[in-house]
């Protein structure tokens, strides 16, 4: 049965680590699940994955009793309906701006009566052996997560984190600061206003909200956690393969 641990996590605000994957291996999966993640994401929205792959990735994700999330390309009926045939746990739906697109993830996401979502038998109707087992888990575990990455989304996130199903929020600081014209300035005086009024409305509001910690160092997610994020998405996969060549063959070649 598919994971149910992530979904009540997050319903209590409770503390969930995952990570990034954007390499189309299983492998990577089964190196990254020995670190005890709740969850693991595989990003294909900036990523080159086919359905064979994600649904591969997913099935390994969840043969170690991980959650699998994909980030999809889109806010788009298809792209979703084909990642949760597949199986996922859960989605991070990119660039969020109104309370309407989140209605419309939500929507594209369930079966009716809750949503408009396509009736299919693939892996995650067991084949059409369990589709009512499936469609009463959709409804009580499954988890979608908002990815504000814009000002537009920033000014309507009281409203975004207030749509039935959004189960979490999520910040996407390099397309943000795009949108407020000046990509990769994190450090803008405007972006840390941007991302501290993010902060302030998940706490006001009560929803779990994340970042990615890209660059994973230990100190930098207590203090992660120290601020009262409950999403925290720790490294990723190609970037541990930088880490591990950086830290032990420059002190070679130096």
């Amino acid at each position: 049965m598919k994971n149910k641990n992530l979904k009540l996590k997050l319903n209590a605000n409770q503390l969930t680590i995952g990570t990034w994957v954007t390499i189309s291996s299983p492998k990577i999966i089964e190196i990254l699940a020995n670190y005890n993640f709740d969850w693991i994401c595989i990003d294909i929205e900036h990523n080159f994955f086919n359905n064979e792959s994600i649904t591969n990735l997913i099935r390994t994700i969840q043969s170690f009793n991980i959650a699998a999330l994909v980030r999809v390309d889109d806010n788009e009926p298809v792209i979703i309906k084909k990642c949760l045939d597949s199986g996922a746990d859960g989605l991070i739906i990119p660039m969020v701006n109104t309370p309407e697109e989140a209605k419309n993830a939500v929507s594209y996401s369930y079966y009716a009566n809750t949503g408009n979502r396509g009736v299919g038998l693939s892996r995650a109707q067991n084949y059409g052996l369990s589709f009512s087992r499936y469609k009463d888990w959709l409804e009580e575990n499954l988890v979608i997560i908002a990815q504000i990455e814009h000002y537009k989304g920033i000014e309507n996130l009281e409203e975004i984190v207030d749509v039935k199903g959004i189960d979490a929020v999520f910040i996407g600081p390099n397309d943000l600061s795009s949108s407020l014209g000046f990509p990769g300035e994190l450090d803008h005086p405007e972006m840390v206003k941007q991302l501290k009024t993010f902060r302030e409305v998940c706490k006001k509001k009560k929803v779990p909200f994340g970042e990615h910690l890209i660059y994973p160092k230990l100190e930098d997610l207590r203090k992660l956690i120290d601020d009262g994020l409950k999403f925290i998405v720790y490294g990723v996969d190609f970037n541990f393969l930088i880490r591990g060549i950086s830290d032990n063959y420059d002190q070679i070649i130096q």
